[in-house]
């Protein structure tokens, strides 16, 4: 029987062509290589570390390996409250693989100490970094290589997709949207979990040389050094009118019933620790803010509230509507929702001002030529809402100068400023007043 190892070594092909510096019109596809079931860690199932001693020695393995290490973490999203993280896990060189419960040991910032100045190898980085955050680990180093299959132009950049074309072995993902908040976790998800780490620092090599022949290690560089340095995002003004099917909503009294119920849910969720959704889902406050029930029995005869769970809260949810119901109207919630900064959406911008309406047609067509020369996709050559924001409140002048600072100062990196400024600004010229 073929070892992992061995699968291993035969299923890794040469990157083959890789797409050629930018500049050029046409990219040359990559030949796909042959996928090579990824079953086994080479080293087996690691044993779950929870306590300090165990901890301990992890940090001297890993502050003694070598190259880059490998970093995932787990989630429980859609059945815990939050994004906070419920497994840990890494592999370098030298170490091996650990599987961290950051439960048992939420303090990880002396395993993010033994690895200063090493590289963090991380796939989808913005998801995993805030959470990691909150353990105590900071990367200094990080390499995304859902980032950088972005900037290759890659089709498909899942990690199983990404290990299947880079080095053509089948990671299997069956286990991704799992209660991670379980304890003890099952032996399938503690592999599926290491493999998630087994050939992460592999795939990084692959996609390294890649992206210097294509000529965009710069870019990617810049790319990596912008996700490991974001800042948090700000708290939203009014959070519950991301409500799915808000928009069916269009008076002042039933905003406020789902202002209240959102509240309520969200309090409630938090208290028990379990996801909003699984407390009370969206349809359910929607229904209620339509149908304005007035008691209990009125509630729970909306199918939304027919559930079990629904229905033993039912009474939280009818004080809810009730409070809603009992504002007066100057504490209502406007209709239009908070003052934005933002532009409002381009559909309206041809009958609110058709001269930014030509300005965003003639920079759309600017990215979308550019993302198809250098096979990066369009929201990667420039942030859709900077872009927007440029054209519907550009700067006195539209020169080359000051499109540049205004690229600047909404956190486009170098490179974006570089390949953008020239072509917007012609474009723009072409307009006219």
């Amino acid at each position: 029987m073929q070892s992992v190892d061995d699968e291993r070594a035969s299923a890794v092909v040469p990157p083959g062509d890789a797409p050629e510096a930018p500049g050029t019109d046409h990219p040359q596809a990559q030949t796909p290589a042959p996928v090579v079931p990824l079953t086994e860690p080479a080293d087996g199932i690691p044993v779950v570390v929870e306590t300090p001693a165990a901890l301990a020695a992890v940090i001297e393995a890993f502050g003694a390996g070598t190259g880059p290490v490998a970093v995932d973490a787990e989630r429980a999203s859609g059945y815990r409250y939050g994004q906070r993280t419920y497994l840990v896990q890494l592999r370098r060189e030298g170490a091996g693989t650990a599987l961290i419960d950051p439960i048992a040991l939420p303090d990880l910032s002396a395993l993010s100490d033994a690895l200063v100045g090493v590289e963090w190898v991380l796939h989808a980085a913005s998801q995993d970094l805030p959470g990691l955050t909150e353990q105590g680990m900071h990367p200094t180093r990080v390499f995304d290589t859902e980032l950088a299959a972005r900037l290759l132009g890659m089709e498909r950049v899942g990690l199983a997709a990404v290990v299947a074309d880079t080095l053509g072995l089948g990671l299997a993902k069956e286990h991704s949207a799992v209660d991670w908040s379980t304890r003890p976790l099952p032996s399938e998800w503690l592999r599926y979990a290491a493999l998630d780490v087994e050939v992460l620092v592999e795939v990084r090599a692959v996609l390294a040389e890649r992206l210097a022949l294509a000529g965009k290690a710069e870019w990617a560089a810049q790319e990596f050094e912008a996700v490991r340095t974001a800042p948090p995002p700000a708290p939203r003004a009014e959070p519950w009118r991301r409500v799915s099917g808000l928009h069916a909503i269009r008076d002042a009294r039933r905003l406020a019933v789902v202002r209240e119920l959102w509240s309520t849910r969200d309090q409630n969720a938090r208290q028990r620790d379990v996801s909003p959704g699984r407390v009370l889902p969206d349809t359910a406050i929607v229904a209620a803010a339509q149908a304005l029930p007035r008691s209990v029995p009125q509630l729970t005869a909306l199918p939304p509230f027919a559930g079990k769970g629904t229905r033993r809260r039912a009474t939280l949810w009818q004080s809810a509507i009730d409070r809603a119901l009992a504002l007066p109207d100057a504490d209502l919630p406007s209709v239009r929702g908070p003052k934005s900064d933002a532009p409002p959406p381009p559909r309206a911008w041809a009958d609110r001002d058709p001269a930014a309406a030509a300005r965003l047609t003639a920079a759309r067509d600017v990215v979308a030529e550019l993302s198809a020369r250098y096979a990066v996709p369009v929201e990667n050559i420039v942030q859709p809402d900077l872009l927007r924001r440029l054209c519907w409140t550009p700067p006195r002048s539209l020169d080359a100068a000051s499109v540049a600072e205004h690229l600047v100062a909404g956190g486009a990196r170098p490179w974006q400023v570089g390949l953008v400024t020239e072509p917007l600004a012609a474009a723009f010229a072409t307009l006219g007043d």
